[in-house]
């Protein structure tokens, strides 16, 4: 985009992102009941990308010469991957028992599956979404919305990088990623009300969900406490301690793998970014079994989403918000895309006997992350918001790896 913005100081541009981020937060948790009936309808993450994006788009400042989507994604988005991934309980989500680990993945693989497959399906009638390979191609933008899908924002942004994923198609990505997942969201929304009718009328087995709302209760009792500055600087330590880590690794690895394996540049091993985020995964996920996992109690995951929203806020600001009117046919994409997902959900649900509760929030871990699924989940009951949590920082864990997989099938067709 070629314009003299407005703003090129970077403190202040951060400053700006902050108080649009912090206007958000604030009326979308406001009592007020023209705000509540406002984010009924606007999804507030929408508003965390679309607002910094007007920024951009109207020459107040200039996304691409500014230096601060470098420092968040380079910076804050291991430590966000860290913090997000570090209070995984395998074996909790195991304790779930077998039909909702089930479910969860079955809707990772309807994720992994249904992008090539409503690529290929919309290639038929419009040939011209296939063939690009610039930054622009549309099997680039694809990738982050698995990321998106599969785990959440900081995927999402793992895949651009990964990819190289072009500002402009990632545009309109965001818009299909965010209206198409809140559409499903409404639907599972409106089964959760029948739930129970649904259940009997499948033969669901249902008890393990009584009892996994008596172990989360007695969970929260047990370890939530509010904070105190050392464990604040704790988390900190933890998160940027092991990003710090993460980058001598990928400075390490990165040219081993460019000199001596030049054939592995399409499996991203080239990509010093792809080893920082495998790096900062798999280092959270081996915390998870030790006392670190502890820091949860403390809000860990809360600092980790509070970062994740400042990259949301920075990417949104690289946006041009005029892209959407070339949207139609990626909607059409994601339309069917989302159509797979949830027919094989309902399937494997059906065919197992598994309660709504599990597809639900399976299905929503995986599309809408930690954001949306204990939503979902406590739509059922409040004290199964956790549930969601739970399996949507599954999907983080996962999301990186899934996503990276999906791409690579969606390169081969596009």
């Amino acid at each position: 985009m070629e314009h003299t913005a407005l703003i090129t100081n970077d403190a202040t541009i951060l400053g700006l992102l902050a108080l649009m981020l912090g206007a958000v937060f604030y009326t979308a948790n406001s009592a007020n009941s023209g705000w509540q009936k406002f984010y009924a309808v606007v999804p507030a993450v929408l508003l965390c990308y679309f607002l910094p994006s007007l920024l951009n788009t109207f020459g107040i400042i200039n996304g691409e010469e500014s230096n601060l989507y470098y420092v968040t994604s380079r910076f804050l988005l291991p430590t966000c991957l860290v913090l997000l991934t570090l209070s995984v309980d395998l074996k909790a989500i195991a304790g779930l028992g077998w039909r909702a680990v089930a479910m969860f993945f079955t809707g990772t693989l309807g994720i992994i599956i249904g992008g090539p497959i409503a690529l290929l399906i919309i290639s038929t009638f419009y040939p011209e979404v296939i063939g690009g390979n610039g930054p622009d191609a549309v099997w680039r933008g694809l990738t982050t919305v698995a990321g998106s899908w599969i785990g959440g924002g900081a995927n999402q942004a793992a895949m651009k990088e990964i990819y190289h994923v072009g500002d402009d198609i990632f545009s309109a990505m965001i818009t299909v990623d965010v209206i198409v997942a809140n559409l499903w969201m409404a639907v599972l929304l409106i089964m959760s009300a029948n739930a129970k009718q649904l259940d009997a009328k499948a033969g669901a087995e249902t008890s393990a969900i009584r009892e996994l709302q008596e172990k989360v209760e007695s969970f929260q009792e047990k370890h939530t406490k509010i904070p105190a500055l050392p464990d604040l600087m704790v988390i900190l330590a933890v998160g940027l301690g092991v990003t710090g880590f993460a980058h001598l690794f990928a400075d390490t690895i990165t040219p081993f793998f460019v000199e001596n394996y030049p054939e592995l540049k399409k499996l991203s091993f080239h990509s010093k970014f792809f080893w920082m985020i495998v790096f900062a995964t798999t280092v959270g996920i081996t915390l998870s079994f030790t006392k670190a996992r502890n820091l949860e109690g403390v809000g860990a995951s809360k600092v980790g989403s509070a970062m994740l929203y400042l990259l949301i806020a920075s990417i949104g600001m690289k946006m041009d918000v005029t892209m959407i009117k070339d949207a139609p046919l990626y909607f059409a994409i994601g339309a069917v895309w989302m159509l797979i997902h949830a027919s094989l959900m309902l399937l494997v649900a059906r065919l197992i006997k598994a309660p709504l509760f599990f597809m639900a929030v399976g299905s929503q871990a995986n599309v809408g992350g930690a954001a949306s699924a204990p939503v979902v989940a406590s739509a059922f009951h409040p004290s199964l918001a956790p549930v969601g949590v739970l399996l949507a920082v599954l999907g983080y864990t996962v999301g990186t790896f899934a996503a990276w997989l999906c791409g690579q099938i969606l390169q081969s067709i596009g």
